[in-house]
Order: structure tokens, then C-alpha cells, then sequence
């Protein structure tokens, strides 16, 4: 193992412990993330979430509390040659053992013009599911983090109209026995952040090439908006998050107008 990934670990192990690890560790717990004897995909795009969460899965695995399996998936959807380099270098450098399989999503959604990340979103996980079940996996982990989590809340009401939050795990639908997982649903981006900038690391953001059309790569204007608002109400109230977060626990269905059960069948508050 090289000296850099030594010196991660080792801050992992120390000086992130308390704001990397026990967040990771205690999502995983409070959640049912993972159990015995199984085997993930462990996703990584390049970027500094899901490559951090890389790094927390193998410090997991060595204290190997019950087996669990763990395979380091990078997807290539049509990566420029330099973006797809500086993904092997970093995976080297940090000595995390990738497994790269490649598909052409870039290209299948470049000519589509409404919704081309949502559509390149799904096609990603779907490629992803279907490569992880052929590799003997029975779960995905994804790098999404708290910040994710309340952005998406917030993003759901201000644009969407409705009330909805990101899950800390979700079985799939078109993929039988396979669940997708998110290890760092309790992780503060800040410290992520903070870890990356400390290591002297550099990653991806969005690679695709929306985003080296648009400015400094600036492809969802909408989640921007809402860090932004975010940060301007915990200037008034530090506590603003957390509420953001708690609020999609503490649902009163009595109090609502209309929902919609699990099956999609809507129930209104007049019901007899």
C-alpha cells in the first residue's frame, strides 16, 4: 500500500473517526444497511462521495464484526480519456481494487432534451443493478450523504409539490433479490469536504458533456438554489437542517390532506 493511502486510513482511523466513520457506521446500523453474507457493489463514479465511501467500506471490513462481501464497481458511461484516467489514478493511489465495466449512456441520452440527467440517472443505476447482479451481488451501495438528503426534501416541495425523501435503503423493482443501500445517509458533506481538502485529493464532478457545455459545470441549477437557501436559513437558525431532515420522520397522516399509500392509491382526510 502506497504512503497516501496509508495516510487516509490512518485519518480515517483518527482524525475523521468521530465525523466520517461513527456516522457511516451508525447509518448502517440504525437502517439494516447490511447483513451476513452479503455482497455489494460498492458504486463508484469518480467523485469525492462515493470515493470516500470506498474508503469507509474497507475500513468496515476490517473489523469484520460478521462476512460480508465487498466489490469496488465503476461504471465508464462514455467518460472523456482524462476523466477516466484520473479515475484509475485515484482508485491506485488510494489503493482501492476497482472492477471498470463500460457502457454508451452518454451518448444514448447527448440528443435528448427534457430531462437528459434524470434519464441518464436511471440508466446508470439500471446498468449498474444489472452488472452487480452479474457479479454475484445482492446489493448496490450509492454515495448519497445528508446534505443529499434534505437538498432533496427541500427540492420535492419548492419544484416538485409533494412530500418525499431520499431512502437510506430501497428494494428494487426490475431487479428480483437486489436492494440498493445508502451507507452515507448520515455523513455531513462538509466533512467529506474537509477530508478531501486535507488529503490533497482531486476528483470528478459531473463528467458528462452537459456539463462541459454549461458554466463550471453547473448541470442542476435547481439543487444549487437550494443549498443556498438552506444556508441562508441556518444563518437564522442553526437547527435548520436537522429539521429539514427530521421532518420527513415525523409525518402526521392525520394531519395532511392526501396521501398516497404504497400501492399509489391516494387517501384523502375526509375519508370515512
Amino acid at each position: 500500500m502506497n504512503e497516501l493511502a496509508n495516510q487516509v486510513e490512518e485519518g480515517i482511523r483518527k482524525t475523521y473517526a468521530k465525523r466520517l466513520f461513527k456516522p457511516f457506521a451508525k447509518g448502517i446500523v440504525e437502517y439494516g444497511l447490511i447483513e451476513p453474507n452479503d455482497k455489494i457493489a460498492v458504486c463508484i463514479s469518480g467523485g469525492k462521495d462515493s470515493t470516500l465511501m470506498a474508503k469507509l467500506f474497507q475500513e468496515l471490513k476490517r473489523h469484520n464484526k460478521f462476512p460480508f462481501e465487498l466489490v469496488f464497481l465503476v461504471m465508464d458511461p462514455g467518460y472523456s480519456p482524462q476523466n477516466r484516467k484520473k479515475i484509475e489514478e485515484n482508485a491506485a493511489l488510494l489503493s482501492i481494487p476497482v472492477t471498470i465495466f463500460e457502457t454508451d449512456i452518454f451518448e444514448n441520452v447527448y440528443e435528448i432534451e427534457k430531462s437528459p440527467c434524470y434519464l441518464c440517472a436511471r440508466m446508470r443505476r439500471g446498468n449498474l443493478y444489472a452488472k452487480a447482479k452479474e457479479l454475484g451481488c445482492n446489493k448496490i451501495a450509492l454515495g448519497h450523504h445528508y446534505d443529499d438528503v434534505i437538498e432533496t426534501i427541500l427540492m420535492g416541495m419548492l419544484y416538485g409539490g409533494q412530500i418525499q425523501t431520499m431512502l437510506p435503503k430501497l428494494k428494487s423493482t426490475n431487479f428480483e433479490g437486489m436492494e440498493l443501500i445508502r451507507p452515507m445517509y448520515l455523513v455531513r458533506e462538509r466533512d467529506i469536504i474537509s477530508w478531501r481538502d486535507e488529503n490533497g485529493l482531486e476528483f470528478l464532478r459531473c463528467a458528462c458533456k452537459f456539463t462541459a457545455e454549461l458554466a463550471k459545470g453547473d448541470v442542476d441549477g435547481k439543487r444549487q438554489k437550494v443549498k443556498e437557501l438552506i444556508r441562508s436559513l441556518k444563518r437564522e437558525d442553526p437547527q435548520i437542517e436537522r429539521n429539514i431532515f427530521k421532518s420527513v420522520e415525523n409525518v402526521s397522516l392525520a394531519t395532511v390532506i392526501e396521501y398516497k399509500d404504497k400501492n399509489g392509491v391516494r387517501h384523502r382526510f375526509d375519508e370515512e
